[in-house]
């Protein structure tokens, strides 16, 4: 393997693909390079003299600016590297759009259709907190109903989507929390659901009901705790309902096309923007060709790249309500007296990201190269098929969270430390390097390391072969550890 890759030609910097050790010499590209000190691997290296002030290139585009005078063969990372990012921008339109180019296939995933023409790839019994009040009652309802059904008949999962909100909020806080709730309860993954309340919340059982609109009352009931003498009781009634109707589902063929895809990472590392989410960005690419849709948010993490976006809306109205996307959430950090560079994590800066562009640069490559058709606001489903933009900050919880509740039937999220977690659709773990995908089988579901050896398209094959696997039916590693979780954003005061 190479020791070292420069991610575009204009690059002054190159990352470290294995670990180099202080005084190693290297032939890069026509260059004589000597380290002057270790460069960990995934972290980038000097290929060029760069003075104090001067941007630091890579993907093309400059990740911050020199703090001292780097010599070539130096070790480029936060203790000489400063972001440039500050406040809120003016941005001018320059489209430079590029269809995607796949072929079409004929290709289709095992999934559930349901009444309102959407599929989901699961078959999921959710039971639904309106308040966090009854998040333990729903514990003991399941706990009930699984001694019942041990095997969950035509369910694939049972979940509680537990959540401490639902009261004590106001405002945009309340709305958001509500607007979740919502999404879940019509999402298309959902094979029954029951609402659970407890009565004295203002998140109100009745109003929550009626903004629910239409629904199929065989397959989402309501209880409130306060109203009924013994609450396990009346849930286990209405939970026997739901599974009478669902008890027969089976799963059809469904064109990939109906398939929506959130784009995540978490955890990264400096080769996340080399194999994963390069590799996503072809997926991403790939199903838009075949008619699908993916979600790509995390807005913290568009700062630095934003631009690059921005020339991708498919027209003006796209590219302004882009730039109210990034600009609005530069606000929300600014109202608070925060920077707007407060990023990358800890973690990511030991994988080898110094600064927030460093990061943005490889995070919005899991967007391809797609144009962007439309921009979501938090607790907004999909409404056009292609590449949507959502608001959520960059909580890997949160962020998850708002993509399922936007219709998305999985997340593929990308990670170069790895993680256990999951959103409550199924999360397929996507590791960065060999050594996580070794090391945490039980968290990781593919291995992207191999893009470094195999040619990308081989893998992105691969790859699509076990989304439609997972699509159909086969349990991703979340799901295997009974690993299911709600994250919902608040800005606001607690009552």
């Amino acid at each position: 393997m190479q020791r070292l890759m420069k991610m575009n030609a204009r690059d002054n910097v190159a990352v470290a693909l294995q670990p180099i050790e202080a005084g190693e010499s290297l032939e890069f590209q026509g260059l004589q390079l000597i380290a002057h000190e270790a460069v960990p691997q995934g972290h980038k290296m000097a290929l060029q003299p760069i003075a104090a002030d001067q941007d630091i290139i890579k993907y093309g585009y400059p990740i911050g600016h020199a703090t001292l005078e780097i010599a070539a063969g130096d070790w480029v990372h936060t203790h000489n590297v400063k972001t440039n990012l500050a406040g809120t921008e003016q941005y001018e339109y320059v489209p430079d759009l590029q269809p995607v180019t796949y072929p079409k296939r004929d290709l289709t995933f095992e999934g559930y259709v349901r009444g309102n023409g959407k599929a989901g790839i699961r078959n999921d019994l959710y039971i639904v907190p309106t308040v966090g009040c009854v998040n333990g009652i729903s514990e003991l309802l399941i706990s009930a109903f699984k001694a019942e059904h041990p095997d969950l008949g035509a369910f694939d999962n049972i979940t509680v989507l537990k959540h401490p909100y639902g009261c004590s909020q106001l405002g945009d806080d309340h709305q958001m929390t509500r607007s979740i709730l919502l999404d879940i309860v019509k999402h298309p993954n959902a094979g029954g659901v029951l609402v659970m309340g407890l009565g004295c919340e203002n998140n109100i059982v009745a109003e929550f009901r009626e903004r629910l609109g239409d629904y199929d009352e065989n397959r989402v009931k309501f209880l409130v705790a306060q109203e009924v003498e013994d609450e396990l009781e009346a849930g286990l009634r209405l939970l026997e309902e739901i599974y009478e109707a669902a008890r027969y589902d089976r799963r059809e063929s469904v064109p990939l096309s109906e398939l929506n895809v959130g784009l995540k990472c978490g955890g990264s590392d400096g080769f996340s923007g080399i194999t994963a989410n390069p590799l996503l960005g072809a997926f991403s690419d790939f199903l838009i060709s075949q008619g699908g849709s993916t979600i790509l948010t995390e807005v913290p993490e568009m700062f630095g790249a934003e631009k690059m976006l921005m020339a991708r809306a498919e027209n003006q109205e796209v590219f302004e309500q882009i730039v109210s996307l990034i600009n609005d959430f530069k606000q929300y950090f600014l109202s608070y007296g925060e920077p707007v560079y407060e990023n990358p994590s800890p973690g990511n800066k030991a994988g080898g990201i110094s600064t927030l562009e460093d990061k943005s640069l490889g995070c919005t490559q899991k967007a391809g190269t797609a144009p962007v058709v439309d921009v979501l606001q938090y607790g907004e489903k999909l409404r056009k098929k292609g590449l949507s933009l959502l608001q959520a900050p960059g909580n890997d919880l949160v962020a998850s969270s708002a993509l399922a509740a936007a219709d998305c039937q999985l997340v593929l999220f990308t990670t170069g430390r790895g993680t256990p977690f999951g959103s409550f659709v199924p999360t397929v773990k996507v590791a960065t390097n060999e050594q996580l995908f070794k090391r945490k089988q039980h968290w990781m579901d593919f291995n992207a390391g191999t893009v470094l050896e195999t040619p990308m398209q081989e893998v992105l094959e691969q790859f699509i072969t076990d989304i439609i696997d997972i699509a159909s039916g086969r349990k991703t590693q979340n799901e295997q550890n009974e690993v299911r979780e709600l994250a919902i954003f608040k800005t606001g005061v607690t009552l």
